[in-house]
C-alpha cells in the first residue's frame, strides 16, 4: 500500500469524520491525477440514437456493424446518466474484525467505501449506506445534498462488528430498488448456509448493477502460519486444531476452489466480483475497478 496512505490508516484518523474524509481525498485525488479524470463510479452510458458521420466526429463512436450492413458511416450517440444512485452495503459481522498488518477487513472496507463515495459525490451521484450484521440493519437513505457525505462518514466510523450475517426478514427493506442503481457490497463472504450468496442474488435486477468487493487476508488465504495452532471461528466461536505445516497445501487448494466457485457464481448472476487482498493498495483497487467499468461501458 502507498506509504502516504498507509501512514493515515491509524485508528485515531479512521475513527473521525475529518480523518476518514482526508484518507478518501488522498486516495481519490491521487488516483484522479493525469489521465484518470474521466473515469466514473456511477455514471454510465445509455444508447440514444444514430446520426450521420461528419468531419470532426470522434471516430471511436463509429458503428462498424452498421457500416458492414449499409456501407454508410454512422455515429452512435449516447446519453450520459448522471442521476445514478450509488448504494453501499457493508458486512459488519464479526469475521470482518479479522486483522492483518494492523488493518482489519472492516477498516479496509471503511476506507474503500469512503473513497468510492467521495468520488461518487464529486460526480453528482446520490449516495446511501446500509450496515448489516446479526444485531442490526442500519440504513442511511440515498440523498444528494451537501450534508449527506458527512452523515455517510459518521455512520461509517461508527460501524462495529457483531455476530453473524443477519438472517431476519428485515433484510427485505434492502431489496427496495428505484430506478437505475449501482449497489456496492463489501464483505468477506463468510456464512454458514449460503445466506450471503442468496442475498447477493436477490440484490441483482435487470435495472441495476451489483458489485461485490471480497475482502481476503493474505495469511488467511495462504495459511502462512508456522506450527500447530488452535483457530477460533470469530462468529460461531468453534475451535479447530490445525498443524499448518501438514495441512497448508490442502487448505490452499480448498481456498482457491472456493474463490473460483465464487467468481463463477457471480459471473452467472451478472454480478461484478473483485477479490481484495488486505495488503493491496486502496488506490490500486480503485483504479482496477473504474478502469474495468469504463471498458465494459464502451
Amino acid at each position: 500500500m502507498d506509504a502516504r496512505i498507509k501512514e493515515l490508516l491509524k485508528p485515531e484518523i479512521l475513527n473521525t469524520v475529518n480523518g476518514l474524509e482526508l484518507v478518501a481525498r488522498v486516495i481519490v485525488e491521487g488516483f484522479m491525477s493525469g489521465s484518470n479524470k474521466s473515469q466514473a463510479v456511477g455514471a454510465g452510458q445509455e444508447f440514444s440514437q444514430y446520426k450521420n458521420y461528419q468531419a470532426g466526429d470522434d471516430l471511436r463512436q463509429l458503428d462498424w456493424k452498421s457500416f458492414a450492413r449499409t456501407e454508410r458511416y454512422y455515429i452512435k450517440q449516447a446519453e450520459i446518466e448522471t442521476n445514478i444512485t450509488v448504494k453501499f452495503i457493508v458486512d459488519a459481522s464479526q469475521s470482518m474484525a479479522y486483522v492483518e498488518e494492523n488493518i482489519s477487513k472492516l477498516q479496509y472496507a471503511k476506507v474503500l467505501t469512503a473513497a468510492l463515495a467521495y468520488l461518487a459525490r464529486k460526480q453528482g451521484d446520490s449516495i446511501g449506506l446500509s450496515i448489516v450484521n446479526e444485531s442490526q440493519i442500519k440504513i442511511l437513505q440515498p440523498r444528494f445534498e451537501q450534508q449527506q457525505f458527512v452523515r455517510f462518514l459518521y455512520e461509517l466510523i461508527n460501524i462495529k462488528t457483531s455476530g453473524t450475517w443477519n438472517r431476519s426478514n428485515q433484510l427485505e427493506q434492502l431489496f427496495d430498488h428505484h430506478g437505475k442503481e449501482l449497489i456496492i457490497f463489501l464483505t468477506d463472504l463468510y456464512d454458514d448456509n449460503g445466506d450471503l450468496l442468496n442475498f447477493i442474488g436477490r440484490l441483482k435486477t435487470p435495472r441495476n448493477e451489483v458489485v461485490v468487493f471480497h475482502l481476503i487476508g493474505k495469511k488467511e488465504k495462504d495459511l502462512s502460519f508456522e506450527g500447530s495452532f488452535t483457530f477460533q471461528d470469530m462468529e460461531t466461536q468453534v475451535r479447530t486444531k490445525v498443524n499448518t505445516n501438514t495441512q497448508r497445501d490442502n487448505y490452499k487448494k480448498k481456498f482457491a476452489e472456493w474463490l473460483e466457485q465464487s467468481r463463477i457464481w457471480m459471473l452467472e448472476k451478472q454480478v461484478s466480483y473483485y477479490p481484495v487482498d488486505l495488503l493491496d493498495s486502496a488506490d490500486t483497487i480503485l483504479r482496477n475497478f473504474l478502469t474495468n467499468r469504463k471498458r465494459l461501458q464502451r
